[in-house]
């Protein structure tokens, strides 16, 4: 399994397919593992490159239970060792909650390697954490899940969790700093979706508002969890979207 060691930490990542290049990166304690679950690689590998990143504390990546080793925006540097390890100057970028403020977070802080960006179930603006996990009772860390996200996890999820290093989900459980000044600069292609039952749906549509070349897409019906595993509700709308911003063409128009 390839890795590279980012401040200290193996970051596990994985390659599918051909094509341009297109970073996969998962939620808060999720893993690369459910992009292949419910459906994403396999739809995914015929046109592109798919590069799939376990974030720090999370997959076969270290998982550190130092919350220093968590730090905003060490996450962001660690795509960025990704995309250095595998010498790729820039790639499309598809974020899912976590990994959405993960993505906006890129194309702030390193604009020139995210051709496209795409952001699921996740906004530029901080969402507080008031109390932190106990990352040493996995029923407890999962209370405190169910709390955060407005719903009760699944029995796939819970099995999840209960299988995780809830110590270093704990650690990983941060507040992050509102992105929402940087959204005018932003001006890559960009994606933003959210369900309209998640609590951050308003958040999100208005990070969209706020980006030049973003549109928004919501999904009726949806809370957090089912916007990400619903992939068929998904899929079709970014496919599209990728294609229309033809990201051979714009690898192509680099390199000349």
């Amino acid at each position: 399994m390839p890795y590279v060691i980012n401040r200290g930490v193996r970051i596990h990542y994985e390659v599918e397919g051909s094509g341009p290049p297109l970073v996969l990166q998962h939620g808060h304690t999720a893993n690369l593992r459910l992009w292949y679950l419910f459906g994403y690689v396999a739809a995914l590998k015929p046109h592109y490159r798919v590069i799939l990143i376990d974030a720090r504390g999370h997959g076969e990546s270290d998982k550190p239970h130092d919350r220093a080793a968590y730090v905003w925006p060490v996450m962001v540097t660690d795509v960025l060792a990704v995309l250095d390890d595998l010498k790729l100057p820039a790639a499309a970028f598809w974020g899912y909650s976590m990994g959405g403020a993960i993505g906006i977070g890129l194309a702030q802080q390193a604009p020139e390697r995210v051709q496209t960006l795409i952001v699921g179930g996740a906004s530029a603006y901080s969402r507080p954490i008031t109390s932190l996990p106990d990352g040493s009772n996995p029923e407890a860390f999962i209370s405190w899940m169910e709390a955060l996200i407005g719903v009760k996890a699944r029995p796939e999820y819970r099995e999840l969790l209960l299988a995780s290093d809830t110590k270093a989900l704990a650690a990983a459980a941060q507040d992050r700093p509102s992105m929402d000044s940087g959204l005018p600069n932003m001006r890559m292609p960009s994606m933003l979706y959210a369900g309209d039952k998640d609590l951050v749906f308003s958040k999100a549509r208005e990070t969209a508002e706020r980006i030049p070349l973003a549109l928004f897409m919501p999904l009726p019906g949806l809370e957090h969890a089912e916007a990400f595993r619903q992939a068929e509700r998904v899929l079709p709308h970014v496919l599209k979207f990728l294609s229309s911003c033809d990201l051979q063409a714009s690898k192509e128009a680099r390199a000349s």
